[in-house]
């Protein structure tokens, strides 16, 4: 089995078709190792931007692209991921640092090109959760300059942040810790669901009536005494989540009662919460 490291630089975009803010591929590297974990090839390229009227000072700051640079030597998103999948082929595990770049990737695919799957990419694996699994008492997301000198891997801060570098440093932690048995259990195949799960963006709901979910069918039950609670108010939208009043008919006490409805891939989660009223605010809805 082979395994292509790939890393994306993005600048920060905005949208305007959409009204939201992107995060625009500039640059794209990967690195390929053979089954002896050797690496055969590397692919390097940068990305005309299409919404980008100019680059971030943080961008620049942090890779030292420049806008004449990209001028000279960048293409078109859609010929740049035909170059690169022609390059990787679709016989390898493909890995990212953390799957931040993979989100960015599908985004970026929808976004430019109308396709929510990246169909060259048959399987993935995050490298950065692999890698971390290997060291003890660290829990919070590993960078890869961090990583690199846990594991003793010389690397200059100054040399990181841009595309092919990046990767040069992930296949040495990757090739560090190298156990193919976790490897084949952390591999994900990339499926419809798989990059349906990627694409999918989670919202709030804040009608209380729709197709997807009814406030009307909620129920809540007295923290006090555990009777099932009237609605005594009109219902509210307040920071995205419903809000209203309730009473307990049997020991009389009133209470907040708040619902945030999140429309996930799988379906809605509700989350509820119940506080109850001060005196002076029980009074005002008695």
């Amino acid at each position: 089995m082979d395994y292509v490291i790939f890393d994306l630089e993005w600048n920060n975009a905005y949208d305007y078709k959409q009204k939201k803010g992107v995060n625009e591929i500039i640059e794209v590297g990967a690195v390929r190792l053979d089954s002896s974990l050797n690496i055969c090839s590397a692919y390097t390229q940068l990305i005309k931007p299409k919404l980008s009227k100019k680059l971030s000072h943080r961008f620049v700051d942090l890779t030292g692209i420049s806008k004449e640079e990209i001028a000279e030597s960048g293409m078109d998103f859609e010929r740049a991921m035909d170059e690169f999948a022609r390059w990787a082929g679709e016989d390898a595990v493909f890995m990212s640092w953390s799957n931040s770049d993979l989100y960015v990737l599908v985004a970026n695919f929808k976004r430019f090109i109308g396709k929510t799957t990246v169909s060259f990419m048959k399987k993935y694996m995050d490298a950065q959760r692999y890698c971390q699994s290997f060291l003890e008492d660290c829990h919070d997301q590993i960078s890869l300059a961090h990583c690199a000198e846990r594991l003793d891997i010389s690397v200059q801060e100054e040399e990181l942040h841009r595309a092919l570098e990046d990767c040069y440093v992930a296949a040495e932690c990757f090739k560090k810790v190298f156990d193919e048995r976790r490897v084949d259990e952390m591999v994900s195949d990339c499926d419809d669901d798989f990059f349906g799960r990627l694409a999918f963006k989670p919202y709030l709901i804040t009608n209380p009536v729709s197709r997807e979910y009814n406030f009307n069918n909620e129920s809540f039950n007295c923290p006090v005494c555990s009777s099932l609670l009237n609605r005594t108010g009109d219902l509210q939208v307040v920071n995205s989540s419903f809000k209203t009043v309730l009473s307990c008919p049997r020991c009389g006490k009133k209470f907040w009662g708040f619902v945030r409805v999140k429309m996930l891939y799988d379906g809605i989660s509700v989350s509820k919460r119940i506080t109850q009223m001060s005196k002076s605010k029980s009074k005002k809805y008695s």
